[in-house]
């Protein structure tokens, strides 16, 4: 066999070196939190400085309409994604890039092998393989790496419907789930993926997020007491069961009066008199669980890997918990998912030509890969501090080309394109864009290349996301429930987004969203996109260099943030 070997003691040290470093940096800058930022490239004030920068580099974890997400991503936004040492080839296991024998099983053997091994990477050399079968990587520190995305593709000839059955909606009817969830390479724990796909066949309605299907797969490490918002540091009742390193849920439960989700818009009069009960849907979505890892224990005092996204109030029952097994630390990279070929269905009832789904994964990784022919391109369900960087949507068109729901938080989606369909647009189909909603929060999209969708809420109060640096045909609709509750909650930042189409459909957003900023871009006009404030009376809003897209410094808020 040509590489099937242990993981090499010598990448452990590398691994746990990284891991010292990582959680270094995090204390260094939980240190200096509190001091003044500077940053190099936008110290100087000119008119292409916008005042609301000049504020945030003063206050960058704790200001109104901007957030802190200069460590979104995997291992805090790293630059140099982690390397496993080679330890299998597929073609040891079976594979045959002839584009007709069904590779799958073999891929996943190899995959399985890489996990019973501690980690690792799986190679795929150039050429196209067949798979009738999900890919599943489904345990830690494996990477599935092909030879570039214009080299080594996996032909999906089934969908998720014949693969697993039909995975209908929780609130009844003939919605397919595979409309917003699922890929034919899934990155979720063994666990996590059993659990799913044995309630799917039930046709019992999973929970897709941290804590199980029923949601009592976790018990308290300790309570957490009073901090506020932009916190690193927080202070607990119990410290014997953190360690640095250590993934933990920070959990905060709604009260009767629906406080935490008027925190989560800013507060004030207008979340105030916001009817929440009959929001079902978004309901359902709290508690709020943000996973996040220790940085450093002393006595009493625990400093995060990053600053509390939420105050941390008593009403709230702030505590640190367990959660179900994540997936950590493996990554899909340098291939082409190629789906067979159909005409995109009905709204709603796609069938599962779906392409990478990473699931209850916490730094984990999609570099340089390709979807095509998909329902649904590139999914973030309940999945944090991951990064897709390198990534591209192409062929005959998709409901959700990205998507981020169910409680995903600090990711980092940059360097991504949406091409145009290559097919015409059937009839009673939709077409999103970039997705965020049900709670997710302190998200990225940077550097982006959208020649079709929109920048797509789908109500379920997302919060403090960013989108920055993007070229857009704004030609998409926004969707979602009215039991969702509202479009966006409190610091929504678009900054520098050129639209190439005029249209201002949820791009411009300072009367939309509470406490948000506009920064930089183009003038827009409305067409046939009917967007209304979910709250009444002053949304605390700000618009500067509208129509300047080009002149805007800094060019990328997340970039720029990072240099802080």
């Amino acid at each position: 066999m040509r590489h099937v070997h242990a993981v090499a003691m010598g990448d452990r040290n590398v691994m746990s070196m990284t891991r010292r470093a990582l959680l270094g940096s995090a204390v260094a800058v939980a240190a200096g939190g509190a001091g003044t930022a500077v940053a190099a490239d936008a110290g100087a004030a000119s008119p292409d400085t916008p005042v609301l920068w000049r504020e945030f580099r003063h206050t960058p974890f704790t200001h109104p309409q901007i957030p802190y997400v200069g460590r979104a991503g995997c291992h805090g936004g790293a630059v140099r994604l982690p390397r496993r040492p080679v330890v299998a080839d597929v073609r040891d296991f079976g594979a045959v890039a002839d584009g007709t024998t069904d590779s799958a099983p073999a891929i996943n053997r190899a995959v399985a092998a890489a996990g019973r091994a501690g980690g690792g990477t799986v190679t795929i050399p150039p050429g196209t393989f067949r798979i009738d079968d999900v890919i599943r990587v489904d345990r830690s520190n494996v990477v599935l790496r092909g030879a570039g995305s214009g080299r080594t593709t996996l032909y999906a000839a089934k969908n998720l419907t014949e693969l697993i059955g039909v995975y209908g909606s929780r609130y009844g009817g003939d919605k397919s789930a595979w409309s917003w969830a699922g890929g034919l390479i899934w990155l979720a724990p063994r666990a996590r993926w059993h659990s799913l796909v044995t309630a799917i066949r039930a046709k019992a309605w999973p929970f897709e997020g941290w804590t199980g299907n029923r949601r009592d797969e976790w018990r308290t490490l300790t309570t957490v007491a009073p901090a506020r918002q932009g916190t690193w540091t927080i202070t607990v009742t119990d410290p014997s069961s953190l360690r640095p390193g250590t993934l933990v849920l920070l959990r905060l439960t709604d009260d009767t009066d629906h406080t935490l989700l008027q925190h989560m818009c800013g507060g004030g009069p207008g979340p105030e008199a916001y009817v929440w009960d009959d929001k079902t849907k978004l309901t359902s979505y709290v508690p709020y669980e943000w996973p996040v890892r220790i940085a450093r224990v002393h006595g009493r005092k625990v400093t995060l890997e990053r600053p509390l996204p939420l105050d941390a109030r008593p009403e709230w029952s702030p505590q640190l918990t367990t959660h179900v097994p994540a997936l950590t630390g493996s990554g899909v990279e340098g291939l082409t998912l190629e789906a067979v070929e159909t005409p995109q269905q009905p709204h709603l009832l796609d069938q599962g030509h779906n392409g990478i789904v990473l699931q209850c994964a916490y730094d984990c990784w999609v570099d340089d890969v390709t979807v095509r022919h998909a329902d649904n391109g590139f999914g973030l369900v309940a999945a944090s501090a991951c990064t897709l960087r390198r990534t591209r949507v192409t062929g005959r068109g998709s409901h959700h080309p990205y998507y981020c729901r169910e409680g995903s938080h600090d990711n980092l989606i940059e360097d991504f394109t949406i091409e145009e369909r290559t097919s015409p647009v059937p009839p009673n189909t939709q077409l999103h864009g970039i997705n965020v909603e049900g709670l997710s929060s302190y998200n990225v999209w940077s550097r982006g290349d959208m020649r079709m969708g929109t920048f797509d809420s789908h109500r379920g109060l997302p919060f403090a996301n960013v989108r920055t640096d993007i070229t857009v045909n704004n030609n998409g609709r926004h969707g979602g429930d009215a039991s969702a509750g509202p479009l966006f909650g409190a610091r929504f930042t678009h900054w520098n987004i050129r639209v190439t189409n005029s249209r201002a459909g949820l791009v411009k957003i300072d009367g939309l969203a509470p406490y948000s900023a506009t920064v930089g871009i183009d003038e827009v006009r409305e067409f046939d996109q009917i967007d209304v404030p979910d709250f009444t009376g002053d949304l605390h809003t700000r618009l500067e260099l509208y129509g300047s897209p080009h002149a805007v410094r800094p060019r990328n808020l997340y970039e720029a943030q990072r240099e802080l």
